[in-house]
């Protein structure tokens, strides 16, 4: 059974989570685990250390694509070539390179909010400018607004930036309305670029589909961005992957700088290829754990503080709480954090929709997750 760390351990640790704010605040908020790290990725990286291997990582080494494309196989039924993976630092340089090179100068790049806040600055660096389609929301279920995917791109964005699963939701986009995306984007002669992330960590019982897998269309235009960080926990490692699934955009792919790829962390090839090769049983126990600590909180909710609502989704371990209800405004994480010393996750910097919401970390203890909504009842209480 995967568990948290005990609290006094956590806050020794020096990462951002742990460092943001003062001890007697829960950080909730960025999307880091508070798990220990799987023992074959400790194992590996403590035998690196040992043998003094530190030093520039050997990026024509196909030892994590081949892992990465294994693993794809095995739980999504669709095998990328590990000769068209390219290794990078992070998921969010993928995007960037990506887009640099897909869009001219001032295109518009369509993001689906609520999205992933750093999609908005990322775009921008990349030299291109957000258009917005927010996600369609009958109250029950969000959904992609293809057609007004399409009226963009007939009025000129020349790229698609999905989340897939989608983060903040959770949500998993289903063959269907990937294929049909897929097939709007060939027509207006776009791309896609998918950020999978979240991917790995998609709730039992749930099928995940990678974008490069539902069509030629898609294969001939898209790229995926794809990392072992949020499921292993290696984000302060640093590797990620370009992965692209056609001759034609690894003909693009080749194009991309060396430099781009001799950046990634030595520590993290070889942690991404362990977590893939060697920790998919703890990567299950885990993803159990995330669901039960869903399931916590829903009935936390439920007993304690009605007025908010979560709306669940079906990967990763992040919940979207609507707190409109409790009059905190529109970003109700500052306010949580000043009264209930909870840190959560500004809804309004997920661009459109996020007003009035929150998002919260569940990779955590029980404890914390019930501490929390006890703090935050408190809060509402006074």
């Amino acid at each position: 059974m995967t568990t948290a760390d005990q609290m006094p351990s956590l806050r020794r640790r020096t990462s951002t989570k742990w460092r943001s704010y003062a001890d007697d605040v829960l950080p909730m908020f960025i999307a880091e685990m508070d798990f220990p790290t799987p023992p074959p990725v400790k194992a590996a990286l403590e035998a690196a250390v040992a043998n003094n291997d530190t030093g520039y990582a050997a990026t024509a080494d196909r030892g994590a694509a081949t892992a990465y494309a294994d693993f794809a196989a095995a739980r999504w039924g669709w095998r990328p070539d590990p000769e068209r993976i390219m290794y990078t630092t992070d998921v969010t340089v993928v995007i960037v390179e990506s887009l640099r090179r897909l869009i001219r100068p001032g295109d518009g790049v369509i993001l689906t909010p609520p999205v992933y806040a750093p999609f908005y600055a990322l775009v921008a660096e990349a030299g291109g400018h957000p258009v917005e389609v927010p996600l369609q929301d009958d109250g029950a279920a969000y959904r992609l607004d293809l057609a007004g995917i399409d009226a963009a791109l007939a009025a000129g964005a020349r790229a698609v930036l999905l989340c897939n699963p989608h983060n903040p939701l959770g949500l998993v986009h289903s063959r269907e309305e990937l294929a049909e995306l897929a097939r709007i984007v060939e027509k207006h002669g776009a791309h896609v670029v998918s950020d999978e992330i979240h991917a790995p960590l998609t709730h039992h019982g749930v099928t995940f589909t990678p974008y490069l897998s539902v069509s030629q269309e898609a294969r001939g235009h898209g790229v995926a961005a794809a990392s072992g960080s949020k499921a292993f926990n290696l984000a302060g490692l640093k590797a990620a992957m370009f992965v692209v699934d056609s001759e034609p955009m690894a003909e693009w792919l080749r194009s991309v700088p060396d430099a781009v790829s001799y950046r990634t962390g030595i520590m993290g090839l070889l942690a991404t290829r362990e977590g893939f090769l060697h920790c998919t049983e703890w990567l299950d126990r885990t993803v159990e754990v995330i669901q039960a600590n869903i399931d916590l909180l829903e009935r936390e909710l439920a007993a304690k503080l009605p007025q908010v609502t979560l709306r669940r989704g079906r990967a990763t371990y992040l919940a979207w709480l609507d707190m409109r209800a409790l009059g905190w405004g529109e970003d109700p994480a500052a306010h949580a954090v000043e009264h209930a010393r909870v840190a959560l996750s500004s809804g309004p910097t997920f661009g459109t929709g996020g007003a009035g919401f929150a998002r919260m970390n569940l990779a955590c203890a029980p404890e914390t997750i019930v501490e929390a909504v006890d703090r935050l009842r408190a809060a509402a209480e006074n």
